[in-house]
């Protein structure tokens, strides 16, 4: 060990380097970028329902895409916020977009139950797998670029900023999957696309917490 103080400090210092600074705006720009890069994939692969290119909505999928959309910016806010802890700073802000976007599957059981618990067999199963397997794959692209930034930032709770991140892919994911799945009943959309979106928050839960660990 150095006895002069300053060989100590220079040492300590030497193979420092200086980073570019997380800001909110860099963060969201990154959310922006991994949602157009998510919906363009899906279009390019998939296409895109004919109703989004003629702009002749069905009033479910406008309202059900709405509410995943708001979801998805609402949890990505709170991860990339998360990355950059403060004082006070707090990430509660996504529980009253994923309690909006819960009255999807709430709706369908209850319009099930009402209808002798018919909702599964009319929720077009076959294809519902398909929109869940498909929005939760959709969601890695969201999923991956956050867990990127949040690797580089320091969350002082990696459990919820794994379920968040996997919250946040997800509703992108199904988002951009919606804009192709032809189905605009409330049970096929309150159970499969409210499932991908509950199947990637557990993934986020269960895998992101390890890969951010400070």
């Amino acid at each position: 060990m150095p006895t002069d103080n300053q060989d100590f400090i220079e040492g300590l210092v030497g193979d420092l380097r200086p980073h570019q600074p997380l800001t909110l705006r860099r963060g969201l720009a990154i959310a922006v970028g991994s949602t157009a890069l998510t919906v363009g994939i899906m279009a390019l692969l998939a296409g895109l329902r004919s109703d989004v290119m003629t702009g002749h909505f069905n009033p479910v999928f406008l309202l059900a895409t709405g509410l995943f959309l708001m979801l998805g910016v609402a949890a990505t806010f709170a991860v990339i916020s998360m990355s950059r802890p403060q004082v006070g700073n707090t990430h509660g802000g996504w529980m009253w977009a994923a309690a909006m976007a819960a009255l999807l599957p709430v709706s369908a059981g209850v319009l099930g139950v009402a209808d002798h618990g018919s909702a599964f067999f009319q929720s077009q199963p076959a294809q519902g797998i398909g929109c869940l397997v498909n929005g939760s794959l959709l969601g890695l692209i969201t999923g991956g670029a956050l867990t990127l930034w949040l690797r580089r930032g320091a969350p002082t709770s990696p459990q919820q900023a794994g379920l968040l991140t996997g919250l946040a892919a997800g509703s992108v994911g199904i988002f951009a999957y919606s804009l192709h799945c032809p189905y605009d009943d409330l049970y096929h959309i309150g159970i499969w696309h409210s499932l991908a979106v509950a199947a990637s928050a557990l993934a986020g839960r269960i895998f992101v917490p390890a890969l951010i660990r400070w």
